[in-house]
C-alpha cells in the first residue's frame, strides 16, 4: 500500500504537470497549446451534435429536425445563461492561480460549486416548466410543437448536468489544463452516438431519445471531470475552512458570473426573434435554418477555443500584472483565427451542399437544401467579424470586466432584432440570413474601444504599464 504522503505528493507532482502557466512564453505557441486540445473536443462535441441532427433528419424526416431546430433559441437563452456563469465562475480561479494565491483559488473553488449547483437547480425547475409557453410565444409550427416540446424539456431538465461538465470544465482550464475535459468531452461524444442509435432507431423514442442521449453524455463528462479534480489536483480542494460559506465572496463572483450568463441570454433574446421570425416563414425555413446552423457550429470550433483560451491568458496575466501579454496574445489569436476564417469561407463557398447532404436529402428536400445553402454561405462570408466577437470579448471578461462585455450582448441583440423586425418582413428568407452577420459587426463596433479603455483602467487599478510583460512576448 502506498503511504498517504507519498500519494499526495504524487497527487501534487501530477497536477503541476498538467497544469500551464501562461504568464510566461511565448504567447502564440502558448495559445495553439492550450487551444488545440479544445478544438479538438470542441469538434467531438460537434460531432454527436451533428449524429443527433444527422439521425433526426434523415429517420425521422424534415418535421422532425424542424421540431428540434425549433428549440435552438430557447436552449441558447437557457443553457447560454448557465454556460455563462459557470465561465464566469471560473474567471477569478484563473486570476488566483496567476497571482500564487492557494487560499484565494480555493475559497473561489468553493464559492464557485455552491452558487452552480443552487442556480443549475433553479434554472431547471423554472424552465422546464415553462418551455410549452416560451415555443409558442416564439410562434412555432403547431405542427412541430409537440415534438419541440418533447425535446427541449428533456435538454432544461438535465440542465444540472450540463453545470456540472461546465463549472468542472472551467476549474481545470483556469490553471491551465485543457486536455482533460477534452478526454471526458471525447468520451461522452462516443456514448452519445451510440445512445442515439439505440434511443432513436431501436427504442422508438423519436426525438426525446435525441435529449435522453444528450443529457446521459453530459452526465457522464461532468462526473469525468470531477473524478480527476479529486485524484490529481489538491491545488482545487476546499479545506474546513475555505468551505465557509461568505457572503461578501459569493457576492463578488455572482458580480462577476451573472453579467457573464446575462450576456449568453440578452445575446440570445434577439436569437429568439430572429427564429419567431423564421419560423413565420414555414417548416422548411425552419429546417433550413437548424441543418446550416449544426454545419456552421463545425466551423466555429476553432473560433470557440480560440475565445475560451483568451480568457484563461487574460485572466492568468491579469493575476500575475502582465498586461502587454495580454494585448499580445490577443494579436497572435487575430491572426491565427483570421487564417482559419478565410479557409473556412473558402471550403464553403465551394463545399456547402455536399456538406448539407449530412443533414438534408436534396432529392426529398430540395427547397431546405437551397435555403440553407443560401443562409451558409452569407454567415460565412463575416465568420472574421466573428472571430472578433469572441476573442476580443472573452479577454475582457477574463480581465474581470463581465458586466462590460455583456453590453456587446445587447448590441447582438438589437441588431438581430432589428433584422427580425424590419428585414424579415420585407426580404423574407434572405433578411434571416444577415441576422448573425448585423449581430456580430454591431457587437465588434463596442468591443474594440472596450478592449482598450479595460487595459487602461487595468494598469491604473494595478499600478502597473500597459506593456508590463511584452519584452517576455
Amino acid at each position: 500500500m502506498e503511504p498517504k504522503a507519498a500519494l499526495h505528493q504524487r497527487d501534487k507532482s501530477s497536477a503541476r504537470n498538467a497544469t500551464r502557466d501562461m504568464t510566461i512564453g511565448k504567447p502564440m505557441g502558448l495559445l495553439l497549446s492550450f487551444a488545440m486540445p479544445l478544438l479538438f473536443g470542441m469538434l467531438f462535441q460537434q460531432l454527436y451534435s451533428f449524429v443527433d441532427t444527422a439521425i433526426v433528419g434523415r429517420y425521422l424526416g424534415a418535421a422532425k429536425l424542424a421540431a428540434v431546430g425549433a428549440t435552438n433559441s430557447v436552449n441558447f437563452l437557457v443553457n447560454g445563461l448557465c454556460i455563462g456563469f459557470c465561465s464566469g465562475f471560473s474567471i477569478p480561479i484563473a486570476q488566483a492561480f496567476g497571482a500564487k494565491d492557494g487560499r484565494a483559488l480555493r475559497q473561489s473553488v468553493s464559492h464557485a460549486i455552491y452558487l452552480s449547483a443552487g442556480l443549475s437547480l433553479l434554472m431547471a425547475v423554472l424552465t422546464a416548466a415553462a418551455c410549452p409557453t416560451l415555443l409558442r410565444w416564439m410562434n412555432t409550427p403547431e405542427e412541430i410543437l409537440p415534438g419541440a416540446v418533447s425535446y427541449i424539456r428533456i435538454i432544461l431538465m438535465a440542465i444540472p448536468c450540463t453545470v456540472m461538465y461546465n463549472m468542472a470544465a472551467g476549474m481545470l482550464r483556469s490553471v491551465g489544463d485543457s486536455r482533460t475535459p477534452v478526454i471526458f468531452l471525447v468520451v461522452a461524444s462516443l456514448v452519445n452516438i451510440v445512445l442515439d442509435l439505440i434511443l432513436i432507431l431501436y427504442a422508438h423514442l423519436d426525438v426525446a431519445g435525441a435529449a435522453i442521449a444528450t443529457a446521459i453524455s453530459q452526465f457522464i463528462s461532468g462526473i469525468g471531470c470531477i473524478w480527476v479534480i479529486v485524484r490529481r489536483f489538491p491545488m482545487l480542494h476546499p479545506d474546513q475552512a475555505d468551505m465557509r460559506f461568505d457572503p461578501a465572496k459569493a457576492l463578488s463572483m455572482l458580480n462577476i458570473g451573472l453579467p457573464m450568463g446575462l450576456q449568453y441570454s440578452i445575446t440570445a433574446i434577439g436569437s429568439v426573434l430572429v427564429q419567431w421570425s423564421v419560423n413565420g416563414l414555414g417548416v422548411d425555413a425552419v429546417a433550413a435554418v437548424s441543418s446550416a446552423a449544426k454545419l456552421s457550429a463545425f466551423f466555429y470550433c476553432l473560433i470557440d477555443a480560440l475565445a475560451a483560451t483568451m480568457a484563461t491568458f487574460a485572466g492568468q496575466n491579469v493575476g500575475a500584472r502582465k498586461l502587454g501579454r495580454i494585448r499580445a496574445g490577443l494579436k497572435g489569436a487575430s491572426i491565427i483565427g483570421s487564417l482559419y476564417c478565410l479557409a473556412a469561407f473558402a471550403v464553403l463557398l465551394f463545399f456547402r451542399e455536399p456538406l448539407l447532404s449530412i443533414f438534408v436529402n436534396r432529392e426529398t428536400d430540395p427547397v431546405v437544401m437551397e435555403l440553407a445553402s443560401r443562409f451558409l454561405l452569407i454567415n460565412s462570408a463575416f465568420y472574421i467579424p466573428l472571430l472578433f466577437v469572441n476573442i476580443v470579448r472573452f479577454s475582457i471578461q477574463g480581465m474581470g470586466y463581465t458586466k462590460a462585455a455583456m453590453i456587446a450582448g445587447v448590441c447582438e441583440m438589437v441588431a438581430r432584432s432589428a433584422v427580425a423586425l424590419f428585414l424579415v418582413p420585407t426580404l423574407g428568407f434572405t433578411g434571416a440570413c444577415f441576422a448573425n452577420p448585423a449581430a456580430w459587426v454591431a457587437a465588434d463596433l463596442f468591443l474594440f474601444p472596450c478592449f482598450f479603455k479595460v487595459i487602461r483602467s487595468l494598469a491604473y487599478r494595478l499600478g502597473c504599464s500597459t506593456s508590463e510583460g511584452m519584452q517576455e512576448s
